[in-house]
């Protein structure tokens, strides 16, 4: 089978003369094969080095708060039907909808700093598409990164931690990371798995700083996850956001669920 570069047998020149990364679905590795893969799976790597961190985290769909500082990163902590669903910026990359993908340039116009989406995964589906969803925000990721010069911190997510490796990979060249604690602060054992794979994530990468999107009123708990890495020498960050705001507004507000 040819390669979507190779020449078209069916021109007489030789000469490619169809676009076949269109024709066969391929048109994401424009901007992939711009970076390098890794890992057994060959997941797009992504680099993310910034000495300057977020002070605000914006939710996609509350594109009013885009810009509430200059600082603002946007990130996508929603259910994925909202940011990933038939009209989303992945299927307009991997269609190469143009006026699709012009939609989202305009969206995010002006914005420095995004945080990529946190895919749902869950330990018993199956593996291919908790896979795919990574890969989904990888590819993303690539794009914001490329087509609007941004800082895309990658968000570490994934079903298990048996699994966790492979969230990792294409991630060597990263020395920040964010983690969510949205849905974990209460759960005794979700949250034993978080600060799991905090440690994990610490000691596999070369940290500087992690930025945690955190709802609850104050940041006692977060940063009690966060220990580890904080011992360790990691600069953990956490943003205002408009839940965290919300909760710390209204009597009793301590809740990680939004």
């Amino acid at each position: 089978m040819r390669t979507p570069t190779e020449p078209c047998p069916d021109s007489p020149s030789g000469r490619v003369s169809k676009d076949l990364k269109k024709l066969l679905n391929l048109s994401y590795l424009r901007y992939t094969n711009k970076t390098r893969a890794e890992g057994i799976h060959d997941l797009p790597a992504l680099s993310c080095n910034t000495s300057v961190l977020p002070d605000y985290i914006a939710l996609y769909n509350h594109p009013a708060d885009y810009h509430r500082t200059p600082l603002t990163a946007v990130a996508f902590y929603l259910y994925d039907s909202e940011f990933d669903g038939k009209d989303g910026l992945y299927n307009a990359i991997y269609y190469d909808d143009a006026k699709r993908q012009q939609f989202f340039r305009e969206r995010f116009a002006g914005v420095n700093f995004f945080i990529s989406p946190d895919v749902s995964q869950f330990g018993d589906l199956d593996d291919l598409e908790n896979h795919y969803r990574i890969k989904k925000s990888r590819v993303i990721a690539v794009w914001l990164a490329m087509e609007l010069g941004a800082v895309v911190i990658p968000h570490i997510t994934f079903p298990t931690m048996a699994s966790i490796d492979f969230s990792l990979d294409g991630l060597e060249d990263c020395s920040v990371v964010a983690f969510s604690t949205k849905g974990y602060v209460s759960d005794p054992v979700e949250r034993a798995i978080l600060e799991e794979s905090v440690r994990y994530t610490v000691d596999k990468l070369s940290l500087k700083a992690i930025v945690v999107y955190d709802v609850c009123a104050t940041d006692e708990n977060a940063l009690e996850i966060f220990k580890y890495a904080i011992e360790s020498g990691v600069e953990v960050v956490v943003p205002n956001n408009m839940l965290k705001e919300r909760n710390a507004a209204m009597k009793g507000g301590a809740s990680d669920e939004g």
